[in-house]
């Protein structure tokens, strides 16, 4: 009797029936520039678990395809040979409703689906309690209009129109705009899912979180 196939891969096809994701994963590797072996290290992979991937012998599962996207720079979609079109990729400006969450105003500024999420964001002067924000992922902030306080640690930086951030999400941080006319921002996060993915570190006042989309 055949032994099970490990838990992290399925049975390949047939022989001579290679499936369309194996040459893909070959050429997006050589794309990176990595040889099989830094990109098995990498992965956790041996190079022969990964040749055979390659050469369609076995079929990656989904954690699989997610830890190789990460470490091709690029989206499981993409290692699957999916592609969008131009029509799919654009978001008009005017046709995003703003959504008012805990006093900040959003308007989706990506795709939904996407490793990350792309926001612009109208932040209103004042404090937000004593409200940090801390989760998996990295965070990038550019500043349109206005100027916003920039709390990451122990370090608080003062940001002005053309300023940007970009910085890991588990370093506690929290925005304030100092401006009174508020301040503008460009925003986008990856979109990581764990189960520290909404951790909110509360201040000595007690302050209520706001809602989900308000809590930075």
């Amino acid at each position: 009797m055949r032994p099970n196939p490990p838990h992290d891969e399925a049975t390949g096809p047939e022989a001579g029936d290679i499936p369309a994701f194996a040459p893909r994963m070959r050429l997006l590797r050589r794309r990176s520039g990595l040889s099989l072996e830094a990109s098995a290290r990498r992965a956790g992979l041996s190079p022969a678990h990964l040749s055979r991937l390659e050469t369609g012998k076995r079929q990656p599962s989904l954690p699989l395809l997610l830890t190789l996207a990460r470490v091709y720079g690029t989206t499981v979609g993409e290692l699957l040979g999916e592609t969008t079109t131009a029509a799919d990729s654009i978001v008009r400006g005017d046709e995003m409703e703003p959504v008012d969450a805990g006093g900040w105003r959003y308007r989706q500024a990506g795709q939904a689906g996407r490793a990350m999420q792309a926001l612009r964001v109208h932040v209103p002067r004042g404090p937000q309690g004593d409200l940090v924000r801390v989760h998996p992922g990295e965070e990038w902030i550019h500043v349109q209009r206005g100027e916003l306080r920039l709390s990451l640690g122990q370090v608080t930086e003062t940001m002005g129109p053309g300023d940007s951030a970009h910085f890991d999400s588990l370093t506690p941080h929290r925005l304030q705009a100092v401006s009174a006319q508020g301040a503008d921002l460009l925003f986008v996060h990856t979109l990581l899912q764990s189960p520290t993915a909404d951790l909110c570190v509360s201040g000595l006042s007690g302050h209520p979180a706001p809602g989900p989309a308000a809590q930075h």
